[in-house]
């Protein structure tokens, strides 16, 4: 997959496909294989760079489901997908065997939001499947994570997880030019913190890695437009993605890819320089 990316060049989307009963914004949208593949194809005929295809809820409050669901939910519908499309396929998973069925059943990365700290066999993996991963920043689980939201150093804290968790990568034997990192907004973070973090991306640059952000629909901007429907937070939605790309972001993960790349391509003429 990053071979396929240019970073610096432009900004990149990522699709939310959710097959989940319960994911906070389209829980039960796609979670059956007709709907499923019906909502990538749509993606795609958006102009989506990557897929993110998951089975386990990460919203707020979400309880673990088993292994066994978590593979029958993600690996018929990463297959349809790829029986279908070429377009590179995310798996979100923190479980190194979902990971593994996933790349086999043609994923092209693996999407962790634990930053490879659930499973001690993700990194190993990865690395042995030869496939970029995005290690994400949180505390605790999502069942737990909103009551972790007390930090002495917000930035330096996340930054220091972040720094840690590509060491222990690189020390897996995954390729530094294969890790993605992502300040997990909304991940055991407040809406001030949320709004620092994306004040301060830059500060994440010296990482030297492509850096993910996602915003799409969370709270944080409907406590901000007293928007209970995360469906209707598409603008400020869009105002966060242009902040993101106006400080650094690489890669944007979106529900709404067909307004997004509007967005992306209007913010990357913007501030974007070519070879930037």
């Amino acid at each position: 997959m990053t071979t396929l990316f240019n970073w610096g060049q432009r900004t990149y989307l990522m699709g939310v496909l959710n097959v989940t009963p319960d994911s906070f914004s389209d829980g039960g949208e796609f979670n059956s294989q007709a709907a499923a593949l019906a909502q990538a194809q749509r993606l795609i005929a958006e102009g989506v760079d990557i897929i993110d295809i998951g089975g386990q809820s990460t919203r707020p409050g979400a309880e673990q489901i088993s292994l066994e669901a978590e593979l029958e939910r993600v690996i018929p519908i990463v297959q349809a997908v790829r029986g279908q499309s070429s377009v590179p396929i995310s798996v979100d998973t923190t479980r190194s065997a979902v990971a593994r069925a996933a790349v086999e059943a043609g994923a092209d990365t693996v999407n962790d939001i634990s930053g490879g700290t659930y499973d001690p066999q993700m990194l190993p993996v990865v690395a042995e499947l030869g496939v970029p991963i995005i290690l994400m920043h949180i505390r605790g689980t999502p069942a737990t994570m909103q009551k972790l939201t007390d930090y002495q150093d917000l930035i330096g804290e996340i930054y220091e997880f972040l720094e840690r968790q590509i060491g222990a990568a690189v020390a897996a034997g995954i390729d530094r030019t294969h890790i993605i990192i992502d300040p997990g907004i909304g991940f055991a973070k407040n809406m001030e913190q949320n709004l620092e973090i994306l004040r301060k991306l830059p500060d994440f640059r010296p990482l030297g890695v492509p850096i993910l952000v996602g915003v799409s629909r969370k709270s944080f901007i409907g406590r901000i437009l007293d928007q209970p429907d995360p469906k209707k937070r598409l603008w400020g939605t869009g105002a966060a993605c242009a902040s993101a790309i106006a400080l650094g972001a690489d890669l944007l993960r979106v529900h709404d890819v067909a307004e997004m790349r509007d967005i992306c391509q209007v913010a990357d003429a913007i501030w974007r320089t070519k070879g930037d």
